[in-house]
């Protein structure tokens, strides 16, 4: 708890009682850094993860190392942190990174699409089709093998060549997606231009067509400062599960404009004032992100672990 009980708890009405927050940051949010990280410091990053409470922490991704250098580590990582008692999800691109992911052990894998062909083309160099083919039977087989799959889609909320993405375009993509066998789908405001009103227009559209909140996570950039008050306009439309990345690391390679993913412990903050359950251990949390910072030789970008960087200000807490 932070010092003087701060933030007060005052709960709100039609929320969740508890959110599940799937962390990114060893992911996504170390992905496009220019200096490698050593795959020790990436294990012991998740390994600290997972001590703060953090229960759903993506772990790296299976990709071509000519696309993502910074993960070209994963046949080595993914060993270093299997025995920990938390999901471990990692991506998996096509059928080749799908089985580097389940000879490791790997039991729940993610796909990542597109709403916009803008997009598919400068991440996939395929059309959202063509890549929606490719994904096919890369969910089927991971469904056969009993891994769960979580669907990502990006650019969900706008496209930086293409503008205002709509609402029937994403729905079109989502239930594809969902059609092909995807557990979860993670709705991604890629470049950070989601205000909550299309949130929650986007959140009905899905319900109508037969794809409900419990069924979808969200994955919110804060290039406008907007991602708490979307995460806060879908949790009241029944979303419990939220995308988020220890001390706000991150950004996407294919979308310049992108900036840093909602920090995990801003999150946490306005959880924790609302009165919603995360079981997560703020202050080793904080603690966490600043020595990751301190290995990136630069500060955290969030705000909360700026606050709370001070070991006068911040007691880690008993679970």
């Amino acid at each position: 708890m932070t010092a003087h009980g701060l933030p007060m708890t005052v709960p709100a009405e039609d929320l969740p009682a508890r959110v599940r927050i799937h962390e990114v940051g060893a992911r996504d949010g170390l992905q496009n850094e220019k200096a490698t990280v050593p795959t020790e410091i990436k294990a012991e990053f998740i390994h600290r993860l997972a001590a703060a409470g953090l229960t759903t922490i993506e772990a790296t991704s299976f990709v071509h190392p000519k696309w993502v250098p910074q993960l070209a580590d994963a046949e080595r990582l993914f060993p270093m942190v299997s025995d920990l008692p938390v999901s471990l999800p990692v991506l998996v691109p096509n059928e080749r990174g799908l089985d580097r992911a389940l000879a490791l052990g790997a039991r729940r894998v993610a796909v990542f699409a597109s709403a916009t062909e803008s997009f598919a083309k400068a991440n996939l160099n395929r059309t959202v089709d063509e890549a929606l083919a490719m994904f096919d039977p890369v969910v089927t087989r991971a469904k056969t093998e009993g891994a769960q799959v979580r669907g990502y889609l990006s650019m969900c909320f706008g496209d930086p060549w293409e503008g205002a993405v709509p609402i029937p375009q994403v729905v079109k993509v989502c239930k594809a997606l969902r059609d092909m066998g995807c557990d979860e789908l993670s709705l991604g405001d890629t470049i950070g231009v989601a205000t909550p009103g299309h949130v929650v227009a986007l959140l009905a559209a899905l319900d109508e067509a037969g794809i409900p909140p419990t069924a979808l996570a969200v994955h919110f950039h804060d290039t406008y400062g907007q991602a708490l008050a979307n995460t806060l306009a879908a949790l009241q439309q029944g979303v419990t599960t939220i995308d988020a990345s220890a001390g706000g690391l991150g950004g996407c390679p294919y979308a310049k404009s992108a900036t840093g993913n909602l920090a995990t412990e801003d999150l946490v903050w306005m959880l924790r004032g609302l009165g919603i359950d995360t079981g997560i251990d703020l202050g080793r949390l904080v603690a966490t992100s600043a020595w990751m910072a301190g290995h990136l030789g630069r500060p955290s970008p969030s705000r909360t672990v700026r606050a709370l960087s001070h070991e006068d200000l911040v007691d880690t807490e008993e679970h």
